[in-house]
C-alpha cells in the first residue's frame, strides 16, 4: 500500500491556528468598519473631502488586504507569515490603535469624561476599536501556542 503524503497547505491546521487567522479576519473586518465610520463622520461633518482622503483610504486598504493575504497564509502554515503578522500587525498596529487614546489619558483625559461625550458614532467606533484590539492581540496569542509551533516547525 502507498503512502500519501499530505503537505502542510493542504492538512487542516490545528485549531489554534485556524482561531487565530480567523481573529486576524475579524480584525480586518473591525478595521473597514472603522474606516467607513471615520471617512463617513468626516465627509457628512465638511471637514475633509473625497480627495483629501483617498490617499489615507488607499493606505488602509493596502494594509487591510496585506491583513487578509497573511492570514491565509498563516493558516496554510507559513512561518513566514505568522512571524510578519507578529511584528508588522501585532506590534506596530496595535501601537497606531492604541497610541491616541493612551496619550490623550496621559494628558490629563479621564475615560468617564470621553464616554460621557461620545455620541452614536463615537460608540460605535470605541466599541469596533476595543473588539479590533482584543482580535489582534488574540491572534497573536494563539499563533504562538505550543500547537501551532509544532505546526509550524513541521515545515
Amino acid at each position: 500500500m502507498d503512502t500519501v503524503t499530505v503537505s502542510r497547505e493542504t492538512a487542516a491546521p490545528p485549531p489554534v491556528v485556524h482561531a487565530a487567522a480567523l481573529l486576524w479576519m475579524a480584525a480586518v473586518a473591525f478595521g473597514a468598519f472603522e474606516a467607513v465610520l471615520m471617512i463617513t463622520r468626516l465627509l457628512l461633518e465638511g471637514t475633509a473631502t473625497l480627495v483629501e482622503l483617498l490617499p489615507q483610504a488607499g493606505f488602509r486598504l493596502a494594509v487591510l488586504a496585506g491583513a487578509i493575504f497573511l492570514a491565509l497564509r498563516l493558516r496554510r502554515g507559513h512561518n513566514w507569515a505568522r512571524w510578519t503578522l507578529a511584528a508588522t500587525l501585532g506590534v506596530f498596529g496595535t501601537l497606531s490603535l492604541v497610541m491616541e487614546p493612551i496619550q490623550w489619558l496621559l494628558d490629563g483625559g479621564s475615560v468617564t469624561g470621553a464616554m460621557a461625550g461620545l455620541d452614536a458614532w463615537g460608540w460605535a467606533f470605541a466599541l469596533s476599536r476595543t473588539l479590533h484590539v482584543l482580535a489582534v492581540l488574540g491572534a497573536v496569542v494563539l499563533m504562538f501556542q505550543p500547537r501551532a509551533n509544532a505546526y509550524y516547525a513541521s515545515a
